[in-house]
């Protein structure tokens, strides 16, 4: 598949088999989480694999949307690390792992995996189940897996304003 077809597949998976990933697939995915773009090139990003059925059942009560899936990703930032902008002090995290997170969608579609990015999750509940230091800060789950044959992309999906209207 070549970058435009990958771009042009990929959807928000919301309808997930319970077949697990392949252990060569999920590391291929982490390689594109590592070798993503982050300010400074500090590398501030921080994922955890939760696979386990117990874990999966910590997700179910930070998340109503892991949709059936049996791998997510929880990825962080370590505060401590980031880049700081210094006119500001914005740090880099949340924007850097925007970025992994991408990477993250489009590798994982390249390989023919599903996925969802979530942000609807309770952070403090994610830390206190997971028991995350308190420099760790949860941006994003990552929903992976095989997409059900009858899952489609959303309504919405393919609705897109033209350029003109992204411009300034």
């Amino acid at each position: 598949m070549n970058f435009q077809e990958v771009l042009d597949k990929r959807y928000s998976v919301r309808n997930f088999e319970d077949t697990p990933l392949e252990s060569e697939k999920l590391a291929s995915i982490l390689e594109a989480a590592r070798i993503a773009p982050t300010a400074g090139n500090k590398q501030p990003q921080r994922i955890l694999v939760v696979r386990k059925p117990e874990e999966l059942e910590k997700i179910d009560l930070c998340t109503p949307c892991r949709y059936g899936a049996p791998t997510v990703l929880i990825v962080c930032y370590d505060k401590t690390v980031c880049w700081v902008r210094p006119f500001d002090g914005e740090n880099s995290g949340q924007v850097d792992d925007s970025i992994v997170g991408t990477y993250i969608m489009l590798k994982a579609e390249s390989l023919g995996v599903g996925s969802v990015w979530v942000m609807k999750f309770d952070p403090a509940k994610t830390v206190e189940q997971f028991k995350l230091p308190e420099n760790i800060v949860p941006v994003a789950m990552l929903v992976l897996g095989y997409a059900t044959k009858d899952a489609e992309p959303a309504e919405r999906h393919s609705q897109r304003f033209p350029i003109e209207q992204m411009l300034l």
